[in-house]
């Protein structure tokens, strides 16, 4: 059996959790006030996610660049991946704040949004 802790990121409380695992499952979950504390630990130990944010390039735009992010989590393990495909990836101003930039981020099934506009050069 192994133990591990973490800072809950569910709500402002940010509880010290104790995870007891057992051959990678998860046996019991302490030091959460409240239920989201419980749900974030088994998902943070079993099977961890991050919404990834970045920048994409612009090309005829105002701006040189639009900042992104992904309309979900993505495996925490392909967060590498993600971030070279934004590096990777140009699109044509102009840019609207919430259009789909990327349709499905490095096979994850993910959209990756715009967060803001960026206007079409004169």
């Amino acid at each position: 059996m192994s133990q591990r802790t973490l800072t809950c990121i569910g709500c402002p409380m940010g509880c010290s959790l104790t995870v007891e695992l057992s051959e990678g499952a998860v046996v019991s979950v302490t030091g959460n006030t409240c239920a989201m504390g419980d749900r974030y630990a088994r998902k943070e130990c079993t099977a961890p996610e991050r919404t990834v944010t970045g920048t994409v390039a612009v090309r005829g735009g105002t701006a040189p660049v639009v900042s992104v992010r992904t309309a979900a989590p993505v495996p925490k393990d392909r967060v590498l991946e993600v971030a070279a495909a934004l590096s990777a990836a140009a699109v044509q101003a102009p840019v609207a704040a919430g259009s789909v930039v990327l349709p499905d981020v490095a096979g994850t099934g993910v959209a990756v949004v715009a967060t803001r506009s960026v206007c079409a050069r004169n």
